[in-house]
């Protein structure tokens, strides 16, 4: 599959999963020669297609087009640019991670597949403004330093990976742990599981094979949902 059709299958599964607000939220991902590739500004995640998906530079000029991307992919930039080992960016304002963003926590790992994110989860504890400027960037980089994703208090979050695959499968696990995570805070507070067995499951739910054969599934199940 080459890169505009995984990035469309990326975004058509992240609109199945409820990702798509409006037009809010960026994926991105760079290519094995450096290249940048995202949906063009105006379209929504559900109409992603292979044909529709742009190359873009650093300047966040279309290449070969005139469609350009969103201009708050710029933070985007900013992450790629800290972290080499990222080939691929989602921010979306899926409703249980915009809820929990609200709250001025970060997400508690109390259950077997919340680990993913254990020790792996940056914070940012304040929003710092439409992300379009260098220095929005730069404060949103920061809060996700070393880590694979972050929580942005009173926005959402960001989600990367070495792969395409791997991001999307961050994003939408990310979002299903919001919401469990609402859930047990609307009854009492929830217990943390120990460090010692939430890295081993983190650990396990990572493997590649797992994170291809989710991703296979995800694929296949959004493009049923269009029949």
């Amino acid at each position: 599959m080459n890169v505009q059709a995984l990035l469309a299958a990326g975004c058509r599964i992240l609109a199945y999963h409820g990702h798509a607000c409006g037009l809010a939220g960026q994926v991105t991902c760079c290519d094995s020669d450096g290249q940048l590739w995202t949906l063009p500004l105006g379209l929504g995640l559900d109409e992603a297609e292979p044909g529709n998906v742009i190359g873009f530079d650093h300047d966040l000029r279309g290449i070969g087009t005139r469609a350009v991307p969103n201009p708050a992919t710029r933070f985007h930039l900013a992450i790629y640019e800290r972290r080499p080992d990222v080939k691929a960016i989602v921010h979306t304002h899926p409703p249980a991670l915009a809820a929990l963003s609200m709250l001025g926590r970060c997400l508690p790992i109390a259950h077997m597949d919340d680990c993913l994110f254990f020790d792996d989860c940056g914070y940012l504890p304040q929003w710092p403004g439409v992300p379009v400027g260098d220095e929005e960037g730069q404060v949103i980089s920061q809060a996700l330093g070393d880590h694979s994703c972050a929580l942005l208090a009173g926005h959402g979050y960001v989600a990367t990976g070495s792969s395409l695959e791997l991001a999307i499968y961050r994003a939408v696990h990310f979002e299903h742990a919001a919401a469990r995570a609402l859930r047990a805070l609307a009854v009492g507070e929830p217990v943390e599981l120990k460090h010692d067995v939430a890295a081993q499951a983190r650990d396990f739910l990572l493997q590649p094979s797992i994170v291809q054969s989710t991703f296979d599934y995800w694929q296949r199940q959004s493009a049923g949902s269009g029949r």
